[in-house]
């Protein structure tokens, strides 16, 4: 079982503290801007982003997914050739200085489209500045990948207009990382905590299946393992693996078959789970399920995101991993050979 002591020596720059304070980092981030920019609501977005930018954007992609609204995600340097001036074109990088992003900002800003931008400040706001074009300042707490929900709950607030979803349901969303905190958070370090019975079943590589709709949490979570946890991980849609993927399930392999489910998943989704289930259990392999909260699209992903993350922060220490330092990311930044 992790203690406080092995909990602040391992995670020597204290990561875990910001989860901690997560539901109140959100809730001022949705509450501290005073003023708007009004966009008419488009009949295209693309949101360009990668790393943890782009799990804030895969967020809203499942916001806008039962819209009549076509939403594209770039996580890299090109803009679709769809993309006209009627386009918008949400821009996010939180360092600011993501070369992937600054390039899409750029494509965006020759073509003459609709454009919001979103950092810290960075080589951003430096271009956003020149060029004119509509900024968002927003702090980083930490690190990228803890300042997920400031962005997120910054960025709802700003787009609310052309969003389905209204106040109410983020403030729901807000009340669920709240009750979630009571469970995870790093005062109840003990067998009642389900962050941590989540990342004492992962030993090896996990397999995370998934239903469309949660994609962005499963996502999100790959991210989190690799980055916190320094740990391969594999991740599937459920539906997909059932044409491919489960015929390399021949024996109990020395993987984890993580099972995310949604409270109201598709009939037909359902009976796939049911279905998959049984030929684990047939061929002895275990696997552990983690279902969703009841409630909007927001609440949901976003308690499987805290649960998830935080999931990787106590992986982390059982493994006596730092999980801040991200060498491997730092050296490829150095070798690329970009002009920002």
């Amino acid at each position: 079982m992790i203690d406080e002591i092995e909990l602040d020596k391992i995670d020597a720059s204290g990561m875990y503290k910001i989860y901690d304070s997560w539901p109140e980092i959100a809730e001022k981030s949705y509450n501290r801007i005073e003023s708007k920019n009004d966009f008419e609501r488009p009949s295209h977005i693309v949101f360009a982003g990668v790393g943890g930018s782009g799990a804030i954007n895969d967020v809203f992609a499942a916001i806008l997914s039962k819209t009549n609204i076509h939403v594209e995600i770039v996580k890299g340097y090109l803009l679709p050739k769809t993309v006209n001036k009627k386009t918008l074109v949400i821009t996010t990088s939180v360092s600011g200085n993501t070369v992937e992003t600054l390039n899409v900002l750029l494509e965006a800003k020759k073509i003459d489209c609709k454009i919001v931008a979103f950092s810290n400040g960075g080589k951003m706001e430096k271009i956003c500045q020149k060029e004119s074009i509509v900024f968002r300042k927003i702090v980083m707490v930490h690190s990228p990948r803890t300042s997920f929900v400031s962005f997120l709950f910054s960025m709802l607030k700003e787009l609310e207009d052309i969003l389905p979803i209204n106040k109410n349901e983020v403030l729901e969303a807000i009340v669920q990382l709240k009750k979630t905190r009571k469970i995870i958070n790093s005062k109840n370090l003990n067998d009642s905590n389900i962050a941590i019975s989540l990342a004492n079943e992962i030993k090896n590589i996990p397999i995370i299946y998934y239903p469309w709709g949660l994609q962005a949490a499963c996502i999100r979570f790959k991210n989190s393992l690799q980055e916190n946890s320094k740990m391969h991980v594999i991740t599937e849609d459920i539906i997909e693996t059932s044409h491919n993927g489960i015929v390399a399930w021949k024996k109990n392999e020395k993987m984890k078959p993580i099972l995310i489910q949604g409270q109201d998943d598709f009939i037909k989704t359902k009976e796939r789970w049911t279905i998959i289930k049984e030929y684990f259990v047939k061929n002895n392999i275990e696997y552990k399920e983690i279902f969703s909260v009841e409630g909007g699209i927001l609440s949901k992903l976003i308690q499987l995101i805290y649960l998830f993350d935080y999931t990787s922060i106590y992986l982390s220490v059982i493994r006596k991993i730092d999980p801040t330092p991200v060498i491997p990311i730092n050296f490829i930044k150095k070798r690329l050979n970009d002009s920002f």
